[in-house]
């Protein structure tokens, strides 16, 4: 089953004194790309959280946002109470000299350096391995959007690839009737312009199946069909990462349709290869998200 990029996934559980909120957003992308915005005590876990992500994500863009909400005595940050006892009294002392409103010295004392740190507190082994936990059950949820989004885009690549298959059906009927023309024409062409009775017609007939040779696109057809048989094959196997294959396959199947449409001189033909590039650009659009 395909399962895609994009995706949304959310967990919050207590560790300790703590109640952590972690929200995941999944984005196609050609590598795994990670931003992840944390409190400053979960600093020193940032690269096993990146590792983990990494392990069961695999492939895209991904946001994560990890969210502290206060409960009991967890502090995310420290007030450096001493330093704002002296910033307040040289402060006051300036107010009073100049005749300025202390009232607000409070809030600008504050914003002063190294007032207010962040909290030098961070996770013990034993809530790690809790915390651990609530990235997990964030993933198995944005997996599980995947698994539903994977299910609409498997829907939609069978119906483009069985589209692509319907018009190299009508073209194998046509490719009879194409020859006779191509034939037909080159004969009309020299009788016109040489004469019926000026022209060896062993030699001519020599000519033509060599053209025609040369314009014959059975074995395009013939890879083409076999390449939306492995496409569909591709789709019920179990890859973690399936979608740079189809990727690749979709390129060798746009290979044969442009080499169809280079030989076909003929325009129906031709109207049948456009088709089958409109549908086949649409299956590459929904490709860029599958994983």
């Amino acid at each position: 089953m395909l399962k895609s990029m994009t995706g949304f996934g959310r967990a919050e559980m207590n560790v300790g004194d703590k109640t952590f909120l972690v929200d995941i957003k999944s984005l196609n992308g050609k590598q795994f790309e990670c931003s992840i915005k944390m409190p400053a005590f979960l600093k020193p876990f940032e690269f096993d959280i990146r590792k983990r992500l990494s392990e069961k994500l695999q492939r895209g863009t991904i946001d994560c946002m990890i969210s502290l909400k206060q409960t009991g005595n967890a502090k995310p940050v420290t007030v450096n109470i001493s330093l704002a006892k002296a910033y307040f009294q040289s402060i006051s002392e300036l107010s009073a000299e100049l005749g300025l409103d202390p009232s607000q010295i409070l809030g600008n004392i504050l914003k002063l350096p190294e007032v207010i740190t962040p909290t030098s507190e961070t996770l013990t082994d034993d809530e790690w391995i809790e915390f651990r936990k609530i990235i997990d059950t964030a993933v198995d949820d944005l997996n599980n959007h995947r698994l539903e989004e994977g299910k609409v885009l498997e829907e939609d690549l069978l119906k483009r690839i069985s589209n692509i298959e319907k018009h190299e059906k009508l073209i194998a009927t046509l490719e009879p009737q194409r020859k006779q023309k191509i034939r037909d024409g080159l004969v009309k062409l020299l009788e016109e312009n040489v004469g019926s009775d000026n022209y060896d017609k062993n030699r001519l007939e020599q000519e033509i199946i060599f053209y025609i040779e040369k314009i014959d696109i059975s074995e395009e057809q013939v890879r083409l069909r076999n390449h939306c048989d492995y496409f569909r094959s591709l789709l019920n196997q179990n890859d973690a990462e399936i979608g740079k294959k189809l990727s690749f396959l979709l390129q060798e199947i746009g290979r044969e349709i442009n080499t169809t449409g280079a030989k076909a001189y003929d325009s129906t033909i031709q109207q049948s290869v456009v088709m089958m590039k409109d549908e086949l650009e649409k299956a590459k659009e929904q490709v860029l998200n599958v994983l």
